[in-house]
């Protein structure tokens, strides 16, 4: 997504990590400081205010000179009106989709963790350990970390999900359709 991002600038990556797309995968491919073949030992590192210290730390463990700018700040956005943050608890959703840590803070802050019947999908390993650490059971981790591989894990996750009950021989529902019908058949089973 990035480098696509660079593309679209006239800009060439010269390094991408070829395994995780985090700072973690592109430490691991960042060569270490050569005075001989490194003319200039500083890297100028712009960031999100929210960012860990992964990158810088071991930059510098590299023997880099890191100037670490933050480049934009990531604010907390409203809370969603009621009805919707009522539909979020509730189990009114399918699923959501957490495209970064930053989206899982947010989202539980502002209107509550969805419903345990509610399908978490994230874009990736870290996003997923976001979600776990703040109670929430992690269903579908994209495999790239792109919104078309999300959305396809999700589709594939679904798919499952509805191959899965017809094998057991039940009728394939959404999570918000069992939700429902679990809620209906307790309360007919007391009645």
């Amino acid at each position: 997504m990035t480098e696509n991002a660079l593309n679209d600038w006239g800009l060439n990556a010269d390094l991408v990590p070829e395994a995780e797309q985090s700072a973690k995968g592109l430490l691991e491919e960042w060569p270490e400081y050569d005075e001989v073949l490194d003319p200039i030992n500083r890297v100028f590192l712009p960031r999100a205010d929210i960012a860990t210290e992964t990158l810088t730390a071991g930059l510098q463990e590299l023997g880099w000179e890191v100037d670490d700018v933050t480049a934009y700040r990531t604010v907390r956005a409203s809370p969603p009106p009621a009805p919707i943050r009522e539909a979020i608890k509730a189990g009114d959703f399918d699923a959501v989709c957490f495209t970064s840590s930053s989206t899982v803070r947010n989202l539980v802050g502002i209107a509550g963790k969805p419903h345990n019947t509610t399908v978490v999908a994230c874009i990736g390993p870290a996003t997923a350990k976001t979600a776990e650490e703040h109670g929430l059971r992690v269903d579908v981790i994209a495999p790239e970390p792109s919104s078309a591989s999300l959305v396809n894990a999700l589709a594939n996750y679904g798919l499952e999900l509805a191959a899965a009950a017809s094998a057991t021989g039940e009728r394939p529902l959404r999570p918000s359709q069992r939700r429902t019908t679990r809620g209906r058949k307790a309360s007919q089973e007391r009645a």
